[in-house]
This record gives structure tokens, C-alpha cells and sequence, in this order.
């Protein structure tokens, strides 16, 4: 097997992983908890995550 097929396997193993691995599923109200919006501290940065008038979700840096 060389160095190409070994990426090549290695690669299809992770998809089939992430495929198979349970994603979290967050309300957006036990986000917001009764606000409009709410600001998340990411690595440093400060991102705002808000509901507009029309109902719908927007995450700015």
C-alpha cells in the first residue's frame, strides 16, 4: 500500500466516523432564554448571535 492509498483510507475511515457520530441539537430558546440576542466568547472572539424581527437566526463576529 503506498503513502496515496494509506490517505486514502485513512480519510474514508474519518467520513464514515463523523457519519456515524450523534450531533448535539441545542434549542435556539434555551440559547436565548427569553432575549433577543446573546454574545458567545469563542476562542478569544466575541460573537453576537441574535433573532431578527422575522424570526430568523444570525451569528456575527
Amino acid at each position: 500500500m503506498n503513502l496515496a492509498d494509506k490517505h486514502k483510507t485513512t480519510q474514508e475511515s474519518s467520513i464514515a466516523s463523523a457519519k456515524l457520530a450523534p450531533v448535539l441539537r441545542v434549542s435556539s430558546k434555551d440559547i436565548l432564554r427569553g432575549h433577543k440576542e446573546v454574545e458567545i466568547e469563542h476562542n478569544g472572539v466575541l460573537y453576537r448571535f441574535r433573532c431578527t424581527s422575522l424570526g430568523k437566526l444570525i451569528l456575527t463576529k
